[in-house]
C-alpha cells in the first residue's frame, strides 16, 4: 500500500501542487494574512460579546472607530490577495514582482462598478432605493471576501502573461546607468499597460455586452456555487481528509488545504464578519458554517490530527520511555497547535496502528460541530480571523464566544478517548521492543 501511494498517487498530487499557479496561490495568499489578523482584533473590539460593554463603545464612537479599522484591513483582503498572487508569481520567475502586483491592483479595481444603484435612505435605513444613484465611486464590497475568486482570475493572469512578455524581451531596455528604481518602472509599462488594456477590453465586453461587470458576473456564477460548496459535508470530508492523509505520508497536508481552500473559507469568514457588524449572525439570515475558523480551530487545533489526546495518553499513560520523554517534548508545542514533534519522533507517520485515530479525529470533530451549528445549538463563527498558533480554549472564544469555547474544550476531552487505545496499543509495542533490547544488552 505505502509504494502504491507513493509510487502512484502521490508524485502527480505534488507535481501538481507544485505547479506555478498552484504555488502562486498558495504563496500570494500569505500576504493578506497580517491585515486578516489585525482586521480580525478590531472586528472582536467592535462586535464585543458582553451587549452593555458593546454599546458603550459605541456611544463614545470607539465601536465606529474599530469597525472602521476592520474595513480598511480586513475589508480589502482580495485587493491584497490580487497582488500577492501576481507578486509571488512574477518574483518565483526571477524578475520584480512589485509592478506585477500593483498591475493586478488596478485590474481588479478596473473589473467593478463604479456605480451603487441602491441607495439606503438616511432618515429610515431599512430602506433602499434605486431611485437614486452614487456613482465614481470604489465600491469596498468588492475589496473583501466578494472579491476573492477575481482575485484568483487576475492575478494568475497578471502573473502569467506578465512573466511571458517579459521572458521574450517585450519590455523597454534602460541603459545601464539608469538606476535600477527607474529601469525597472519603465521595464513594467509594456506588460502593464498591454494587461490594463486587455482586461479594458473585457471590461467593456461585460459592461455593453451583457449589461453587467466582470466581478459581479463571477461572484455569481463561479464563486458562491464555490462558497456553498465549501460551506458542506462533503468539503469537510474532503479537507479534514486531505490534510491528514498527506501528513502521514511526511507531506504538510495543512498547508496544502490551506492554500487551496483558504481563499474560500476567507470569504466565508468575511460575509459572516459582515452579518455580525449588523447582528445578523444567524444561520436563518445566510450565515456560514464552514469557515477559516472552522479548520484552524475544530480540524486542525493542537495541530494535524487533533494529537492532543495523544499527548495527553503520553503523559499520563505511557509506560516506554521514548513515548513518556517524547509526551514530555510534544506538551509544550501542542499548547501553541505545533505537532510535528510528535508526528515525526513517535512516529505518526507511516504508523498503521496511529493512523486510524490521526485521521478520524479530524472528520468526528467536523462533522459533530457542523451538527452543531446546523441546528442553532451553537452560534456561526464570527468571522475573526486568529493566528493558528492562539492556544486552544482562547482561540474558541475569540472566533464564536463562550459556548464555541466550551464546545472546543470538550472536543479536545474526546480526542483524548480516540486515541487512548491506539496509543496504548503502540505504547506496549514500544515497551516491548525497549525490554527485548535492555535484555540483549
Amino acid at each position: 500500500m505505502n509504494g502504491f501511494i507513493n509510487e502512484k498517487i502521490l508524485p502527480p498530487m505534488l507535481k501538481f501542487l507544485n505547479t506555478r499557479p498552484m504555488a502562486s496561490l498558495k504563496n500570494g495568499m500569505i500576504y493578506p494574512l497580517p491585515f486578516v489578523i489585525i482586521g480580525s482584533i478590531f472586528l472582536i473590539l467592535g462586535q464585543l460579546p458582553i451587549p452593555a460593554a458593546q454599546e458603550y463603545l459605541f456611544s463614545i464612537g470607539l465601536g465606529q472607530l474599530f469597525l472602521q479599522i476592520n474595513n480598511a484591513s480586513f475589508g480589502i483582503m482580495a485587493l491584497i490577495a490580487a497582488f500577492g498572487i501576481a507578486y509571488s508569481w512574477v518574483k518565483e520567475e526571477g524578475y520584480e514582482g512589485a509592478s506585477a502586483g500593483l498591475t493586478a491592483i488596478i485590474i481588479h479595481i478596473l473589473m467593478q462598478p463604479d456605480v451603487i444603484k441602491n441607495v439606503v435612505s438616511i432618515a429610515d435605513p431599512t430602506q433602499v432605493s434605486d431611485a437614486w444613484q452614487v456613482s465614481g465611486i470604489i465600491n469596498r464590497t468588492w475589496l473583501g471576501g466578494q472579491g476573492m475568486i477575481l482575485s484568483i482570475i487576475v492575478g494568475l493572469t497578471v502573473g502569467w502573461l506578465y512573466t511571458a512578455m517579459l521572458r521574450k524581451n517585450i519590455t523597454i531596455k534602460m541603459p545601464e546607468q539608469v538606476p535600477s528604481n527607474v529601469a525597472d518602472s519603465f521595464t513594467a509599462l509594456i506588460p502593464s499597460g498591454f494587461l490594463i488594456a486587455l482586461f479594458g477590453v473585457l471590461h467593456g465586453i461585460f459592461t455593453i455586452g451583457f449589461n453587467t461587470t466582470m466581478v459581479e458576473w463571477v461572484y455569481k456564477m463561479i464563486q458562491i456555487p464555490l462558497q456553498n460548496m465549501v460551506d458542506s459535508p462533503a468539503a469537510i470530508f474532503i479537507m479534514g481528509f486531505t490534510g491528514v492523509f498527506l501528513w502521514w505520508f511526511g507531506v504538510h497536508g495543512t498547508s496544502i488545504v490551506s492554500g487551496i481552500f483558504g481563499p474560500l473559507l476567507l470569504a466565508n469568514g468575511e460575509e459572516n464578519a459582515a452579518l455580525a457588524k449588523a447582528g445578523e449572525l444567524t444561520i436563518e439570515n445566510g450565515a456560514n458554517i464552514v469557515t477559516a475558523a472552522f479548520l484552524d480551530q475544530f480540524m486542525t487545533v493542537t495541530g494535524a490530527g487533533m494529537t492532543i489526546g495523544l499527548v495527553i495518553f503520553l503523559l499520563v499513560g505511557a509506560k516506554s520511555a521514548q513515548a513518556k520523554s517524547l509526551g514530555k517534548m510534544s506538551a509544550g508545542p501542542a499548547l501553541f497547535n505545533i505537532n510535528e514533534p510528535i508526528v515525526f519522533g513517535l512516529p505518526i507517520v507511516l504508523n498503521p496502528i496511529l493512523a486510524i485515530p490521526f485521521m478520524l479525529t479530524p472528520l468526528i470533530s467536523g462533522v459533530l460541530l457542523y451538527i452543531l451549528i446546523s441546528v442553532g445549538i451553537l452560534p456561526p463563527f464570527n468571522g475573526a480571523y486568529v493566528p493558528w498558533t492562539t492556544p486552544p480554549i482562547i482561540s474558541g472564544f475569540l472566533v464564536g464566544g463562550w459556548k464555541t469555547a466550551l464546545w472546543q474544550a470538550i472536543m479536545l476531552v474526546v480526542t483524548v478517548f480516540i486515541y487512548w487505545p491506539f496509543a496504548k496499543k503502540y505504547d506496549n509495542i514500544l515497551f516491548e521492543q525497549e525490554a527485548e533490547a535492555k535484555n540483549e544488552n
